[in-house]
């Protein structure tokens, strides 16, 4: 919580996504943020959006929004394409950052998000907020105590059923695509197994599907990756699955541990974890990730606690994805030229 006598952060957001609810506004209410204003491309959305989630004021538009000076924090939720660009205006005009993933449409525009963030010596991360749930931490906990043996595979499945044809995630324009919307998970969480196995991984291969209907967007994308030290990974995402699926396996020389829904852990908080000794599953709560990821960010502005995300990790995330596609036929995602 912002906590006795310590000033709760004063926020921000750009737009009126359905997402945010879950991954900031009841975040925010529990741990006593304030939600300073919104704004929306509909004035009369951004107000009913304002009047639902006791959301302050309603700002005229996004730029309008970003110079607020009782704005420090700017979350950014937007559709892929339109990261980039409103990241780099809010950095440039001083704001912290907490940007939903991906941070930029490729690794290039990522790059300068990177170089804005440390010219304006703000904060700026990727909201991987899965990282900061006790189910990614006892993941990582179980192949740092041993217990699982050196780290052998890693395979990584989101996948969803097909969102509507009309949904932004299928335009190319605007940064759609699986890799882009669920890939960057399974991507992201076989880079975090990095200090187990030697290094961060390299792409090996990759394959892909185009949606129909939707030139140069991926419908589904798998990539095989291996590690410095010989540990490999299957990193798989599917934008037209029979259902939702968002899975962790981590197998050592000793045993394995599963995650059934990593990504969403308040919807399944289990690890079932199987090595010689036997079976057993651990459940280690249904607390929101994104209520952990709001606290560990205003802990850094609050009292400069560390992070494990910022601007470096972004750009190699933003560049394994790039590299994926790719391998896999496609071109990474173009950027997108925003007015302000």
């Amino acid at each position: 919580m912002s906590g006795p006598g310590r000033e709760p952060l004063r926020i921000g957001v750009l737009g009126a996504a359905r997402i945010t609810e879950q991954s900031l506004i009841g975040p925010a209410r529990t741990t006593g943020h304030r939600l300073v204003a919104v704004a929306a491309r509909d004035r009369d959305r951004a107000e009913a959006y304002a009047a639902a989630h006791r959301v302050e004021r309603v700002a005229d538009s996004y730029a309008d929004l970003i110079a607020d000076p009782e704005v420090e924090v700017v979350y950014n939720p937007l559709a892929n394409g339109l990261h980039g660009p409103w990241n780099l205006a809010a950095l440039e005009a001083g704001k912290h950052v907490l940007s939903e993933k991906p941070s930029a449409s490729n690794a290039e525009e990522a790059a300068e998000v990177r170089e804005a963030a440390a010219k304006a010596s703000t904060v700026f991360m990727e909201a991987f907020h899965y990282l900061f749930h006790p189910v990614t931490r006892r993941l990582h906990e179980l192949l740092a105590s041993g217990e699982l043996g050196e780290l052998r595979h890693v395979e990584t499945l989101v996948a969803i059923p097909a969102p509507p044809d009309t949904d932004p995630r299928w335009s190319l324009d605007l940064a759609g695509g699986a890799v882009m919307d669920l890939g960057c998970y399974s991507l992201h969480a076989q880079r975090m197994l990095a200090p187990w196995a030697g290094g961060a991984p390299r792409l090996v291969a990759a394959r892909g599907g185009e949606r129909a209907g939707a030139p140069g967007v991926d419908e589904w994308l798998d990539a095989d990756l291996a590690f410095p030290s010989g540990a490999t990974g299957s990193a798989r995402c599917h934008m037209a699955y029979d259902e939702m699926v968002m899975s962790c396996r981590i197998t050592g020389s000793r045993g394995e541990a599963f995650a059934p829904n990593f990504v969403l852990p308040h919807l399944d908080d289990r690890v079932v974890i199987r090595t010689t000794d036997g079976e057993r599953t651990e459940r280690l709560g249904r607390r929101s990730s994104y209520t952990y990821q709001l606290e560990a960010f205003a802990a850094r502005l609050r009292n400069g606690a560390p992070l494990p995300l910022g601007p470096d990790d972004a750009v190699a995330t933003m560049t394994l994805i790039d590299e994926s596609y790719r391998a896999a036929g496609f071109a990474p995602r173009p950027r997108v030229s925003v007015l302000r």
